[in-house]
């Protein structure tokens, strides 16, 4: 009896649980030719925001619900989540994995869904970095991204895996890497994340820091149900700017779900300014309208009020003027839903 007694409560917990995660379940989000769809074959062109390293906030006290209810309230329908592999080794997995878990719950909560990004940029082949906080082997991102894939299974909200945020040889600076062998090195890591999570959509950057797709015209990867990115940012090439973004990325659209996971400006005088990122309501007017007719998703960089360009000025949510510019957009677009 008294076994009994300690068992019905626990089944009872177990079943709260379960009937929670089911209620609070985003819808699973699957690809489909050139489209990001969910079960009912609805297609979803997602806007949103990039969130800051989960490490940074939560050491500035900022990682809570009430910063993803604010990036909610901005208009957001996804929140990308850069994970730098420094914080990650000085972290350690368990304890970085229960900030993963907090945010996770929070964005199902708010109906949102989740970008996973290994925010680190440089050339994986060589294994050489443009800044220590992005070093990483091959070995650490294959088992990174295991990890990953495995403890996020069955978890719909998180649907889409960036798997190296902006590959780059730097003008050779950092070695020399080809598209077949960035290919093979893509081809591995999405194997072990499917492998662990088949539900799973990998995202593919393309070379200059996560702008060049044109290899995709004639040798995509032979792996079907994955998306691509492209990082364009306004001083990336000059003007006009429409008929490059279709040379170099945009045609794409037209066979594979592409997403611009990063995109922002900042004004000359605005703290943090750099190359490429010099730009105004101009650039995010054009840029949003051209992803608009193709189609494509986009993540602004990014909700914080230190790295740049930032889209408020404080923890009061001051916006700057494209924090400005892309509110009103991302909410207009909901509104149209």
């Amino acid at each position: 009896m008294r076994y009994r007694i300690l068992f019905i409560p626990i089944i009872l917990i177990c079943f709260s649980f379960s009937l929670a995660a089911q209620q609070n379940a985003l819808p699973l989000l699957k690809v489909q030719g050139n489209k990001i769809v969910n079960e009912k074959n609805e297609t979803l062109v997602f806007h949103g925001v990039n969130l800051s390293d989960p490490d940074k906030l939560d050491k500035a006290g900022k990682w809570t619900k009430d910063y993803f209810q604010e990036a909610k309230n901005w208009g957001s329908q996804i929140i990308r989540i850069p994970i730098h592999p420094s914080a990650w080794r000085t972290r350690g997995a368990a304890s970085y994995l229960k900030l993963l878990d907090d945010g996770v719950q929070w964005a199902t909560e708010l109906g949102m869904y989740v970008i996973l990004d290994w925010h680190s940029i440089g050339n994986l082949r060589t294994e050489l970095y443009q800044n220590e906080m992005y070093n990483t082997t091959r070995k650490e991102t294959f088992e990174f991204w295991k990890t990953m894939a495995s403890h996020f299974r069955g978890n719909n909200t998180v649907a889409f895996y960036e798997i190296f945020n902006e590959p780059t040889t730097a003008g050779n600076t950092l070695g020399t890497c080809s598209w077949s062998e960035w290919k093979s090195i893509c081809t591995d890591i999405i194997r072990i994340i499917l492998a662990n999570n088949p539900k799973a959509i990998p995202l593919v950057a393309g070379f200059d820091w996560a702008y060049d797709l044109t290899p995709l015209a004639l040798d995509p990867l032979d792996i079907p149900g994955i998306a691509y990115v492209s990082h364009p940012y306004p001083e990336k090439r000059g003007q006009p700017w429409e008929p490059q973004w279709e040379r170099d990325f945009g045609f794409a659209a037209s066979k594979y779900p592409v997403f611009a996971t990063e995109i922002g400006f900042a004004l000359p005088t605005e703290k943090g300014v750099h190359v490429p990122v010099h730009g105004d309501e101009d650039y995010g007017k054009r840029i949003t309208d051209y992803f608009q007719g193709r189609g494509i998703s986009w993540v602004v960089w990014v909700f914080d009020p230190d790295w740049a360009p930032m889209m408020f000025k404080d923890w009061n949510y001051t916006p700057t003027h494209q924090g400005e510019f892309f509110r009103s957009v991302m909410l207009k677009l909901n509104q149209k839903k």
